[in-house]
């Protein structure tokens, strides 16, 4: 009678040299991409490029965001309500404030092209830009309107842009706010 094993020894040897193996050609290929691939691929562009548009091809996304034909662009130093943020007025009464930000910069595009200046990438990934709409530039006009908040450490210059508007009522400075950043915080 043949005596059964129950238990086998284990190959070893074989497995680990396999294993080790695949890790290092693993590791291997990921130090390439991060640190031997230039950084123009993975879709980032360069710092500054000059992006421009014609009045049809302009969509207003929000307060500070514009789609330029099929490219996505935030205005630059600039923060505006969301879609959806309510705000009060000077009597109190509640109103969407994110739409209204974005009803102001259609009114400053009107229907003419846009050209911008690109400035880098946001944490999402959209193009950051200085942009005009005919002589009017953008985003020191949304923040002298009231209807943004200046990011001094972005554009230091848009900050005495805010105090003016601030002391003269305009825009969100008319009722009370919450700060942008503060509300996507509690949302």
């Amino acid at each position: 009678m043949r005596r059964r094993r129950l238990f086998q020894t284990a190959r070893t040897p074989q497995r680990w040299g396999r294993a080790l193996a695949v890790t290092t050609s693993a590791i291997l290929g990921v130090s390439l991409v991060v640190f031997a691939l230039p950084t123009q691929l993975m879709g980032s562009a360069p710092r500054n490029q000059e992006w421009s548009s014609p009045a049809a091809q302009i969509r207003i996304v929000d307060g500070d965001t514009i789609r330029l034909g099929d490219r996505t662009l935030r205005l630059y130093g600039v923060e505006a309500p969301e879609r959806g943020q309510f705000c009060t007025n000077e009597q109190g009464a509640l109103y969407d404030c994110g739409t209204a930000a974005a009803a102001e910069l259609a009114r400053l595009v009107g229907d003419r092209g846009v050209d911008c200046r690109v400035q880098g990438r946001d944490r999402f990934g959209r193009a950051l830009g200085v942009c005009q709409a005919g002589d009017v530039e953008l985003n020191t006009s949304l923040v002298a309107s009231g209807w943004a908040l200046a990011d001094g450490g972005s554009l230091p210059a848009l900050v005495p842009v805010e105090a003016a508007a601030r002391s003269a009522q305009r825009g969100l400075w008319v009722g009370g706010f919450e700060p942008p950043a503060h509300w996507r915080r509690g949302y």
